[in-house]
């Protein structure tokens, strides 16, 4: 190593959401964030897709040409509990960034604001708690 080189203390999340609840999924977090700056993390890293949910294994009901009533519901749900940029949500995420003074990448599923186009999306905050930028998984994975 160089003289010139620094270590950086990296926390890198294994958590799961409370599925389908934003704000409980955004608090879980939050904690998550102020126990890895407590830790000397100055790098959180949480896992794809973490607010609201990963929706593995779910198919919301749909089959070829038709979606179940419940499928409907749970699809609903999905959607009223993704992250629009910006919002309440990436606020409370920011603050709790500034307050431990950490840099995070976190997992969400982003809705556009007009409509329900869903992004899974990967958002950027500096120890300001200002968002950086987002990157949107645009090729899904099967």
């Amino acid at each position: 190593m160089t003289a010139s080189a620094r270590k950086v203390r990296v926390a890198v999340v294994q958590a799961a959401s409370v599925m389908f609840d934003r704000e409980a999924t955004v608090e879980k977090a939050v904690g998550l964030i102020a126990e890895a700056a407590a830790g000397g993390a100055r790098l959180v890293v949480f896992p794809e897709a973490l607010v609201p949910a990963y929706p593995r294994g779910l198919s919301f009901g749909s089959i070829v040409g038709n979606r179940s009533d419940e499928g409907r519901r749970i699809y609903a749900r999905y959607l009223n509990n993704a992250v629009v940029i910006p919002s309440p949500a990436t606020d409370r995420l920011g603050q709790a960034v500034r307050e431990a003074g950490v840099w995070l990448a976190i997992g969400v599923i982003e809705r556009e604001p007009a409509g329900g186009t869903l992004y899974c999306t990967l958002l950027y905050f500096g120890p300001d708690g200002a968002i950086l930028g987002k990157h949107r998984k645009l090729k899904p994975t099967a």
